[in-house]
């Protein structure tokens, strides 16, 4: 049990180091062009369980129905229950912050035109995929860190229409939506 806790701890601490390390690297440019065609969603799962509601983007943003892909956080799970979300959590954490997961994996091999990470507070899992994932603009609170994301938006996690009126505004601003 304590080796269980301070491997744990080791994992953590990796995990901060790779965090810092590509935060530090400028980003990688994006091969997508400007518009929408693929949106991804981290979701935090614990403060916002209806993950459902970011399919609501298709058509705000006029997107192919499979065209939004949304991966949720809870700090704990049970691995035989059925979430209709694909999941991630704490115990999924690995070596140099790798994240030890299916879901996470399929993920993370695609490349976003948008990423909205809708979590308003800080927490290690949800910064690794958000610096893990390939995205040319990211979204998210202003409460999180702002080096994580491009477009910072100060409204509150509950408020999801609020959200999502905000977010169409400012993409139509940065011409990525069309008139």
């Amino acid at each position: 049990m304590f080796f269980k806790g301070l491997k744990d701890r080791f994992k953590h601490k990796s995990a901060l180091k790779y965090m810092r390390e590509e935060l530090e690297n400028p980003p990688r440019p994006s091969s997508r062009k400007n518009g929408i065609q693929l949106l991804g969603v981290i979701v935090d799962l614990d403060k916002f369980p209806s993950a459902e509601s970011f399919e609501e983007f298709v058509e705000v943003f006029g997107l192919h129905p499979n065209a939004v892909k949304i991966i949720g956080y809870k700090s704990y799970y049970d691995t035989n229950s059925p979430y209709a979300t694909p999941i991630f959590s704490d115990k999924d954490l690995g070596w140099n912050g790798a994240i030890d997961n299916s879901y996470v994996q399929e993920f993370l091999s695609r490349e976003f035109d948008v990423l909205i990470n809708y979590y308003s507070e800080k927490n290690l899992m949800m910064q690794l995929m958000t610096v893990k994932t390939r995205a040319r603009i990211k979204v998210g609170f202003a409460a999180v860190d702002k080096t994580f994301n491009d477009l910072i938006l100060d409204c509150s996690i509950k408020d999801f229409d609020l959200f999502k009126n905000e977010v169409r505004k400012y993409l139509n601003v940065l011409n990525e939506l069309p008139a």
